[in-house]
């Protein structure tokens, strides 16, 4: 009996020692991938109409909600960026942003990569130009979801080569 009471005791002690009293209080976006507001970045103004919840670009199909479509978004930045011509600037740069209820735009936010997908921080000669742009495309149509407007997540690729812009996607 002692040597059971003495196990119990041995066992028991540094599990009693090794709880942890303090609660750690972690904060995660409510859904995986969410944009958080950022007051160095984003517009104070900027109000979404569902605060917990933004539509992911992959829970719709029915493509780009843009008056004109993607056309109009291409003959936007075709007519306005100024190609640099910079040998080494190639690769993909997205920009991702919220669209909320209203159509308004905010919460931009750019990633640039290589051919093969690895990071890459691209000349602001781009980027500044691609933000920019991205920035004043006023067109964006609101989505619905069972008949009401929501919030939702947008993005564009733009495919760069030397400094050049070739392609818009999706």
């Amino acid at each position: 009996m002692k040597t059971k009471t003495f196990l119990f005791v041995i066992l028991i002690f540094p599990a009693l020692f090794s709880c942890q009293a303090e609660k750690i209080n972690t904060e995660y976006p409510p859904n995986i991938g969410d944009i958080e507001f950022n007051p160095d970045t984003d517009k104070k103004d900027f109000h979404l109409c569902f605060r917990n919840y933004i539509i992911q670009y992959f829970n719709y199909t029915n493509g780009l909600q843009y008056n004109g479509e993607k056309a109009e978004i291409e003959k936007i930045f075709f007519n306005q960026y100024q190609n640099q011509n910079i040998p080494g600037e190639t690769g993909l740069v997205r920009i991702r942003f919220v669209v909320n209820c209203k159509g308004e735009t905010d919460r931009f936010r750019m990633m640039g990569m290589d051919w093969n997908y690895n990071s890459k921080t691209f000349s602001s000669k781009v980027t500044g130009q691609l933000m920019q742009i991205s920035k004043n495309l006023n067109g964006w149509i609101p989505r619905k979801f069972k008949g009401r407007d929501v919030d939702y997540y947008q993005y564009l690729i733009f495919k760069i080569e030397n400094g050049n812009l070739l392609e818009i996607m999706p």
